[in-house]
């Protein structure tokens, strides 16, 4: 049976590394309150002047190209997954296939908030498996800093920078994606959102002094949402496809918040052995978070290793895919 496969995965992150200690001199907060509640220590920050989204994302296409030993001329569609594209338009894919010499490519954005990694990684395989395309690359990207009012404690101390990766191609030995479940509910809108940039409220001296291009979020009730939603749809991927807590090989949680992570293993009754952690040293990177995880415990999986992915995010969005691991 044809499937596509992550065949490949790069990631990227910035030098700059904001520490608590750091936002302790920038809002009243501290580094037991941030990481009691978030489990965040320090975030990756592009604070090049002039930088956007596709300046990280270009540096992980290029490495995972060479990685792979593949001609940019061979990739035929690129999707990035973001929140905070380079422009409003062109899509970031664009510029980005441009930067990297992809010149073959025709490409798209995909914006689903934190669950953008996972929409754009079901739509990319829907093009391997009906034969379209042989060559996929998926990035998910975000530039958080450029929409985080660094004067609201609430937000500034969660979300970091970063990119990732992943190529998609066919497989014919059983591996890859397998199931996924993507869900979506517009009234969850009013609890996480950016207030104004959009068509409804475009930008003006008020929206700006408002401080209405950050990011607004509710934590309480997105922290509800969260652990029930991620918790309940990696429940029905894992029972639609026969799997149990014991041949779970690995959870690749999107890294929102330690707490909706730790709450999210346990409801799934899986050892907190098999679940990828690294946001106490990135924050959450939105549509980078998954990918990163993959990219840093690359050598630990295995061919054939079962993992569940599972993300929440703004909209509100969520859901969970199934994949066999296939290298």
């Amino acid at each position: 049976m044809l499937r596509a496969a992550i065949t490949g995965i790069q990631g990227y992150v910035p030098d700059y590394i904001l520490r608590n200690e750091e936002l302790e001199q920038m809002v009243e907060t501290n580094d037991e309150w941030i990481q009691t509640r978030t489990g965040i220590k320090e975030r990756r920050i592009l604070n090049q002047r002039g930088l956007g989204t596709s300046d990280m994302a270009v540096p992980a296409v290029n490495s995972l190209l060479e990685k792979k030993n593949i001609s940019p001329s061979e990739i035929e569609l690129v999707i990035c997954a973001t929140v905070t594209p380079d422009m409003q338009f062109p899509a970031t894919a664009n510029i980005i296939s441009d930067k990297a010499g992809l010149k073959n490519a025709f490409g798209y954005d995909i914006n689903a908030a934190c669950c953008g990694f996972l929409y754009a990684l079901t739509t990319a395989a829907k093009f391997i498996e009906t034969g379209v395309h042989q060559k996929v690359l998926l990035v998910g990207a975000d530039k958080m800093s450029s929409i985080i009012d660094y004067e609201d404690r609430a937000t500034c101390v969660i979300f970091g920078d970063g990119a990732g990766a992943v190529l998609l191609e066919p497989d014919h030995e059983g591996n890859g994606i397998i199931n996924s479940k993507l869900y979506s509910d517009g009234s969850g809108s009013t609890f996480l959102h950016q207030k104004a940039g959009g068509s409804v409220k475009p930008a003006s001296h008020a929206t700006v002094d408002a401080h209405e291009h950050y990011v607004y979020q509710d934590g309480r009730t997105v922290f509800k949402f969260a652990v029930n939603n991620m918790a309940e749809v990696a429940k029905q991927v894992m029972n639609e496809s026969d799997l149990t807590p014991d041949n779970v090989h690995w959870l690749v949680p999107h890294q929102a918040n330690k707490r909706i992570i730790e709450a999210t293993y346990k409801q799934l009754n899986l050892n907190p052995d098999k679940v990828m952690v690294n946001i106490e040293r990135y924050g959450n990177t939105t549509n980078a978070t998954i990918p990163l995880c993959l990219w840093e415990w690359e050598d630990q999986i295995n061919k054939g290793d079962n993992l569940i992915l599972a993300a929440f995010g703004g909209g509100f969005t969520w859901g969970a895919t199934y994949m066999r691991w296939s290298y």
